[in-house]
């Protein structure tokens, strides 16, 4: 590179692009970790509870999400820009792998865990609403049938709105979002707007909801998901914000 262009500069250049190809490799990981929570959880909700609960999202729908959903969100977070302060910080260790027990812990236990809360809130509702008890009947040919259906759409739908949160929340490791822009990264945007295109076909269009059992459902439900990202997303930037004013107290105790 240095003999290319005959400048030294060029380095620096050159170890800034590695830093932030590096970061985004980590926040990729971190996004797609996120999404093991709330899946599992919908398995363990069903098997804990012993046929009482039904199952809060059928297999399809698990495809349909992790295929259709959350890949375009995925690859566009390889377009992040630089966080601010990345060439102030120190090199990592050189026997530090990609994945840290912080990414997994911030991915599976603080963004997970906060997306299964809001996705089986959004089950329960619908189907409590109908008129659903545990231990009632939900299949085919029994009145809670149709509801049921629009209760896993429900949590399908809240899934994806807790994506949006999430994508938006590992776009900084350190930073507050406010540094980089919310609109920085118009592939992010333009994947964000896909997914929602995307899930609405598979709700509203008959064939999808043949074949992934969707239901569609009123405006009233669609706006309680409204709420979901900005829930998620708020939660990781106020854990980011304590981060920072605890690592900024210790540096003012360290040169005190």
């Amino acid at each position: 590179m240095v003999l290319t262009d005959d400048n030294f500069a060029s380095l620096v250049t050159a170890v800034e692009a590695g830093r932030r190809i590096y970061d985004n490799v980590r926040k990729f990981i971190v996004y797609i970790f996120a999404h093991a929570t709330p899946e599992v959880a919908l398995f363990l909700i069903f098997a804990l509870g012993g046929g009482m609960v039904p199952l809060p999202l059928t297999i399809l729908q698990i495809l349909a999400f992790d295929v259709g959903s959350e890949t375009m969100p995925a690859l566009a977070l390889s377009r992040e820009p630089a966080e601010p302060g990345l060439m102030t910080r120190p090199p990592r260790p050189r026997a530090e792998g990609v994945i840290r027990r912080a990414m997994l812990l911030r991915a599976w236990l603080f963004l997970g865990v906060r997306v299964s809360a809001l996705q089986m809130a959004g089950f329960f509702y619908v189907l409590i609403r109908a008129g659903w008890h545990p231990g009632a009947p939900t299949g085919a040919g029994h009145p809670l049938h149709h509801a049921y259906r629009q209760a896993t759409t429900m949590t399908f739908l809240g899934m994806i709105a807790g994506q949006i949160g999430t994508a938006f929340a590992v776009r900084t490791e350190h930073a507050s979002l406010r540094f980089v822009g919310i609109l920085s990264n118009r592939y992010l945007l333009a994947g964000i707007a896909g997914e929602l295109v995307l899930a609405a076909l598979f709700v509203y269009l008959p064939p999808f909801q043949a074949l992934l059992g969707t239901a569609a459902l009123p405006p009233g439900d669609l706006l309680l998901l409204i709420p979901y990202p900005f829930i998620v997303w708020g939660a990781d930037e106020s854990r980011r914000y304590l981060i920072r004013r605890r690592t900024r107290g210790r540096a003012g105790v360290d040169t005190g």
